[in-house]
């Protein structure tokens, strides 16, 4: 259904996966990879949310670089370049709003694991873009790319697992303390009795149809709700 597109990213090149809905338009939505690369699972979201009407792009943060091995993925995303990154999710945003098949003035980000923390990364880099935020069980392991959340101005939708040992229902409830204090729209919930990855299908170790198919029909109608006019 999708396509790789080539794109600026602050005066370099970056490509993606881009995946364009049935009829033609819709609004925009940015996916975020998890730390495993631009993987076949990132690109069957790009076209599920295509199939429910929208415009979505994967940016390649790896730059052609995927693994299947935990040990590797955990180097890639160490080695990431974050300020690259975040002109990348910066450029893909741009593109995306450019394009004729995209409605809107903003676009929605959702992003899983190392992709989530950056969804809410780039939520607060571009509050004049993103108007909708849903991160799975987002972490960011980089110290210093700590988001600036009184920037934040889209709503945040926030799929956890309760049995993570990445980012655990401790962090989850802190995270929501700070967004509540500075006077965010953020709901995050924690899926009791799911680990760290529940949404991947690809991952049958981890992945629990219930909570994926639960968090699926909430994302889509958060995603239609804040970005449709």
């Amino acid at each position: 259904m999708g396509e790789i597109v080539e794109f600026p990213s602050n005066g370099h090149g970056a490509s993606g996966y881009l995946a364009t809905n049935p009829i033609g338009h819709g609004a925009g939505v940015i996916v975020i990879q998890e730390y495993w690369g631009l993987v076949p699972h990132i690109k069957d979201v790009c076209d599920r949310l295509a199939a429910e009407g929208f415009t979505t792009l994967a940016p390649d943060l790896y730059h052609g670089q995927t693994t299947t091995e935990p040990d590797e993925a955990g180097k890639l995303m160490m080695a990431m370049n974050i300020d690259q990154a975040a002109r990348d999710m910066s450029g893909a945003v741009d593109y995306l709003l450019g394009l004729d098949a995209v409605d809107g003035p903003k676009v929605g980000v959702i992003g899983f694991c190392m992709g989530g923390g950056l969804a809410l990364v780039l939520g607060c880099q571009r509050p004049d873009a993103i108007g909708a935020v849903v991160p799975f069980y987002g972490l960011i392991p980089w110290a210093h790319a700590q988001p600036d959340y009184s920037r934040l101005d889209a709503p945040v939708l926030g799929h956890y697992a309760g049995d993570d040992g990445f980012f655990s229902p401790e962090l989850v409830d802190q995270l929501q303390a700070t967004l509540t204090s500075l006077g965010k729209d953020a709901d995050l919930e924690v899926y009791p009795g799911v680990e760290h990855a529940f949404f991947n299908d690809t991952r049958p170790e981890v992945y629990d149809a219930e909570a994926a198919a639960r968090a699926w029909v909430q994302t889509v109608g958060f995603l239609h709700s804040n970005l449709e006019e």
